[in-house]
């Protein structure tokens, strides 16, 4: 047996062996107040039904409000958050939680904040020696300016907080550049210049530091954008991978890596690019990834025998060992 099927083995038999009476009350939180709202109340709902189907004693809560988390307090043993985006991903929600004393899936306050933030994650990653494309970034401190831009061509722009890949663009030349990166500033006052990477992309499923089978995306799209993500059909999610093997390792080892440098425990999905000498570059971290029927969390989980409902319950168990 491998070390990577020595490591699905113990998944498997830490979810069988979850007594789901143990987990107590808990909260499926969903919804929160950012653009990505409606795909939260997918994930939330997604993940409700799987609790409840397991028997856990479960409420579905839409929260948009301080005062509505606030109203957790004394009444949940635990709380599985599916508020992807802003204040959900970004660690206000976690912060408030860990005030209240209540435990919760997925990474805490800080490591949240800075794998919701683009910029300061690959700062982070550059000063550790991790492979991250190279960047030029745009702020009110530091406005873009044609005549001083110097990277080459082309490049895709992101607004530096925010996920589902909202407000990004690739740019082929500096006029499409400025229009992307007005676009971007709709969205964030700071924006992330990254060079392109022309190759194959991947994404790497992260439970209780292990590094699922990884998945490959194929689109039509110039890149993974919203509609590839949540709209279209004809996204393709290859998996296994069509790589050698030294190849995957190299990919899981740079992301669980990646993962631990952020400080990010439980759950995440690392998204991965791989050009055309087969070096991996590490793109971003989430750390709510989504739940829905589109989602690459459950996809990577089932290739190692993990049902969605079994993948939710070892995900409360998780923070359950934590308390």
């Amino acid at each position: 047996m491998t070390n990577n099927q020595a490591d699905y083995a113990n998944l498997l038999q830490l979810a069988k062996q979850v007594d789901v009476k143990l987990l107590g009350r808990v909260a499926v939180l969903m919804g929160g107040i950012a653009a990505e709202r409606e795909v939260s109340l997918k994930s939330g709902q997604a993940v409700y039904d799987a609790l409840l189907a397991k028997q856990v004693n479960v409420d579905l809560i839409d929260v948009t409000t301080i005062q509505q988390l606030t109203a957790l307090a004394g009444k949940y043993d635990g709380v599985f958050n599916a508020i992807h985006g802003r204040w959900g991903e970004d660690g206000g929600v976690q912060a408030i939680l860990d005030s209240l004393n209540i435990p919760y899936t997925g990474s805490g306050q800080a490591a949240s904040s800075l794998a919701m933030d683009k910029l300061r994650t690959k700062w982070l990653w550059k000063g550790v020696g991790i492979s991250t494309p190279d960047f030029r970034y745009v702020s009110p401190q530091n406005p873009f300016s044609v005549d001083s831009f110097n990277m080459v061509f082309p490049v895709i722009v992101k607004p530096v907080r925010e996920g589902s890949s909202l407000g990004m663009k690739k740019a082929n030349n500096l006029q499409e550049l400025s229009e992307a990166v007005k676009f971007a500033e709709k969205y964030d006052s700071e924006i992330l210049i990254e060079q392109w990477i022309t190759g194959r992309e991947f994404t790497c499923a992260i439970v209780d530091d292990v590094a699922l089978p990884l998945i490959e995306l194929k689109t039509e799209h110039d890149f993974y954008d919203f509609d590839a993500k949540y709209k279209t059909n004809d996204t393709q999610y290859l998996s296994p991978v069509s790589l050698n093997e030294a190849v995957i390792s190299q990919i899981k080892s740079l992301s669980l890596q990646g993962f631990d440098v952020l400080g990010a425990s439980g759950w995440g999905r690392m998204d991965i690019m791989l050009d055309e000498k087969n070096t991996p570059w590490l793109i971003e971290l989430n750390t709510v990834p989504g739940m829905t029927d589109h989602s690459l969390v459950p996809m990577a989980a089932k290739q190692v025998g993990l049902s969605f409902s079994e993948l939710v319950v070892l995900l409360l168990a998780l923070v359950s060992n934590k308390k």
